[in-house]
């Protein structure tokens, strides 16, 4: 190593991690890059990456046989859960050697250092190996890992999380799935495509309990159509596993029952990886869920310690998490002048029809003394849609009635999160309702719904011919 001595250390190579050590050696810095597992995170080993694939490969296997076109032949073959698994698993080594192992070998500034790091005092870190570095300013970016509700039984049972279900050797006939939010009901569909007899309970009202009421409960209703069975507003009583599997006991509106299944897949959430850092004795406030409290800037209490990524409070996004690697980074090397702000954030639930959102609902938008309104546009409405003769689900806009300013934006949409980014912009750059029903939308596209949504505020559009404005 480079004399130990750094003007930023980096603690977890991860997409903030790298983020944060591209952006300090691109103004000179001398970085050293600290991981203690394996390099890149859990986005493109564990999370996006073989999650994503894994949904794609489910869902050509649904359409294999179920369409909705006339005199086009299609058949269900045989299904290779090993074949598919190690396609993802290629796909997960090819990304990791070209979006962080190559990196590293283009940016000099940058040293790579293994080992876990434990912070002694402000500027000195020491390596499980027993070598102490020092820096002028410390990054954290260590991440999350999943988190299992307290549920009585379940950690006797035993249970899978996200990562050990995309690696099971065989699949199930059966699975549970504890859950409904992103992660939760993105593997329960890719597992029942693949022909698992997924069973999803939520304890919270609806599925996607962070989204808009009406995506919710359409979602609900497209995939119980698929076959799932969905429990939301549910509470968990027990888990308990023996010989025949695993039976978890609910009780909802009154009534109790036991379900039975297989395999269990918990997905309740996440929580900061931030145990075993040293970090009180720095200095360095936590959260109650053990997230690191930073300012504006992504500065801890310790004025020369930084944190960013999902080991801090905000949004749990990778994208979010390379972009408060980069100002984290930015902030710590040149001062005070980017404030991390993410009020403006899209996010996508690739289930399918994906949910997509940005912004506030209308109760949202309300609730802060906004005189809010809504518009709804169902996907039958927009010609692309009729054509690929998938009809399912909606955009919703809202919007101030005051000033025709863009609030927020729901979508429910084969693809819808292609769809998002057009109301994201539209906030950002202070385009209102208006000019997005007055704009230009290539036709036969899937983005004329957001058009034709800003026209809903005025007109009825099943009353308008072909690209009518």
């Amino acid at each position: 190593m480079k004399g130990g001595n750094f003007d930023l250390l980096v603690i977890g190579a991860g997409s903030a991690g790298f983020a944060a050590a591209i952006r300090a050696s691109e103004i000179g810095a001398n970085v050293g890059l600290i991981e203690g597992g394996t390099i890149g995170g859990t986005c493109v080993n564990v999370g996006c990456v073989p999650s994503k694939t894994l949904i794609r490969a489910s869902e050509i296997r649904h359409r294999s046989e179920r369409h909705s076109f006339k005199g086009i032949a299609t058949h269900r073959g045989n299904l290779s859960w090993n074949d598919v698994r190690a396609q993802k698993d290629e796909l997960v080594d090819a990304l990791r050697q070209a979006k962080y192992r190559d990196v590293l070998k283009s940016h000099s500034g940058i040293e790579y250092i293994e080992g876990k790091a434990k912070i002694l005092k402000s500027a000195e870190v020491e390596l499980s190996s027993g070598v102490r570095l020092t820096a002028g300013k410390l990054l954290i970016t260590t991440g999350a890992r999943p988190w299992a509700a307290p549920i009585p039984g379940l950690s006797d049972a035993g249970f899978l999380d996200s990562t050990s279900a995309m690696n099971l050797e065989s699949l199930p006939k059966s699975m549970i799935v504890l859950g409904a939010a992103a992660v939760g009901l993105e593997l329960a569909q890719m597992f029942s495509r693949l022909g698992v007899k997924i069973t999803v309970i939520e304890a919270l009202p609806r599925v996607v309990p962070l989204e808009d009421g009406d995506v919710g409960d359409a979602l609900e209703e497209y995939l119980t159509e698929e076959g799932m069975a969905i429990h939301a507003g549910a509470k968990i009583l027990f888990v308990n596993r023996d010989s025949r599997g695993y039976q978890i006991g609910i009780e909802k509106n009154g009534a109790r029952q036991t379900l039975e299944a297989d395999q269990l897949l918990v997905a309740t959430g996440r929580r900061p990886d931030t145990e075993g850092l040293g970090l009180a004795d720095a200095g360095v406030e936590l959260g109650p869920k053990g997230h690191i409290r930073t300012n504006e800037y992504l500065q801890t209490k310790n004025p020369d310690i930084y944190a960013a990524g999902d080991c801090t409070a905000e949004a749990a996004f990778v994208y979010v998490a390379a972009h408060s690697g980069n100002l984290a980074a930015d902030n710590a090397l040149n001062g005070h002048h980017r404030k991390f702000d993410v009020t403006i954030l899209p996010k996508v639930t690739f289930t399918d029809p994906q949910v997509a959102s940005v912004g506030l609902t209308e109760e949202q938008a309300r609730a802060k003394g906004i005189n809010a309104v809504s518009a709804t546009l169902r996907m039958e409405h927009v010609p692309r849609a009729l054509a690929a003769r998938d009809t399912r689900g909606f955009v919703k806009l809202v919007a101030d009635k005051d000033t025709g300013k863009l609030l927020g934006a729901h979508i429910l949409a084969p693809e819808g999160g292609e769809l998002i980014e057009i109301p994201t912009l539209a906030m950002k750059f202070g385009i209102g309702v208006e000019d997005l029903a007055t704009s230009f939308f290539p036709y036969l596209t899937q983005s004329e719904a957001i058009k034709l949504c800003a026209q809903t505020f005025n007109k009825d559009v099943s009353k308008l011919s072909c690209c009518a404005s």
